[in-house]
């Protein structure tokens, strides 16, 4: 199986570590460190309110790189990393970049991606287009899933938030034989039958993924159906953000055995307003068991009347007491 923790920036990797993604105050393209694939995002001012998240597996972990992107794997898990420099227009570089990374998928033989992350600079702002950036984005890599990538395997997981580095920096996670199965919210929109007034195409996720008896929960936030809830109420929107969470992993939702959000781990929440933090610490720790690891991440969110966004991994072994 593949497990993940936070660490301290500077922690050392032992065997079998996939991946080591970096937020702290410093960003660029991934590279390999030891064999281990490290990519670093500009998350903090200050790297010293940082973190790293670290992707383990069992060993032996073969690593490399194709074209622009780094990889690592072992024989049921791979990891691989991105990076498209900083442009007015995001379009055919994303296209290209998740083109290639659909290509290293086939080409290793792991044809079930999972879960993915993006962190788009300036995500609320506009291209030369005039197209809100993360729009952009959206409209390259919905190209590439449709050119590119299996249909039969489905959209995984994902989280597109803002970062303050200069260019887009993602990766993602994929797999062989694991049993994988994307879910959507019954009280949600699938994000990839968007209107078109979310931009030219719809972004391309689903609200979950589960593999094996673990849950990967996608960015989260205060939306309904396809509309945002609450503009500019910070707890309301957490309310609902959460309800949002809740029913996903839920039996009902589910149709099967559910989780709880005590059941909720390796949490990051993302906020937008820095007065806001202490809020949002309080409303978090009341919501999840004491437990939980919980990243605070202060960057924009995919729409500009969105406050807070959280994302986690629902798991059995997590405690639920």
């Amino acid at each position: 199986m593949i497990a993940s923790r936070f660490a301290r920036i500077d922690e050392t990797c032992d065997g079998g570590v996939l991946a080591r993604i970096v937020f702290g105050d410093t960003a660029g393209p991934p590279v390999i460190e030891g064999g281990v694939p490290t990519l670093r995002l500009a998350m903090y001012d200050d790297a010293r309110d940082g973190f790293a998240e670290i992707w383990q597996g069992a060993a032996p972990v073969r690593s490399g790189t194709f074209n622009d992107l780094v990889f690592a794997h072992n024989d049921e898990f791979l990891f691989c990393a991105g990076f498209i420099p900083s442009s007015d227009r995001y379009t055919d570089a994303t296209r290209k970049a998740y083109g290639d990374a659909f290509a290293l998928v086939r080409d290793l033989r792991f044809p079930k991606i999972f879960r993915m992350w993006n962190f788009i600079p300036r995500i609320n702002g506009e291209n030369r287009e005039g197209l809100e950036v993360y729009r952009d984005f959206c409209r390259g890599r919905a190209v590439a899933f449709e050119e590119d990538y299996a249909a039969a395997s489905g959209m995984p997981a994902a989280t597109g938030i803002g970062t303050w580095g200069d260019g887009v920096a993602f990766y993602f996670l994929a797999c062989r034989e694991s049993a994988v199965r994307h879910i959507e919210n019954s009280l949600q929109t699938p994000a990839y039958e968007y209107p078109q007034r979310y931009g030219p195409k719809a972004p391309s996720f689903a609200r979950g993924t589960q593999l094996g008896d673990t849950l990967f929960v996608s960015g989260t936030a205060s939306i309904l159906g396809h509309e945002t809830m609450h503009a500019g109420h910070l707890h309301k929107q957490w309310d609902v953000a959460i309800g949002n969470v809740a029913h996903l992993i839920g039996a009902d939702n589910l149709q099967a055995r559910g989780y709880t959000l005590r059941e909720l781990d390796h949490i990051k929440v993302y906020y937008r307003n820095s007065a806001d933090l202490a809020t949002v610490m309080q409303l978090a720790k009341a919501t999840f068991h004491p437990d939980a690891d919980i990243r605070y991440l202060k960057v924009d969110i995919c729409r500009a009347d969105l406050l807070v966004e959280v994302e986690g991994i629902a798991s059995y072994r997590h405690r639920s007491d």
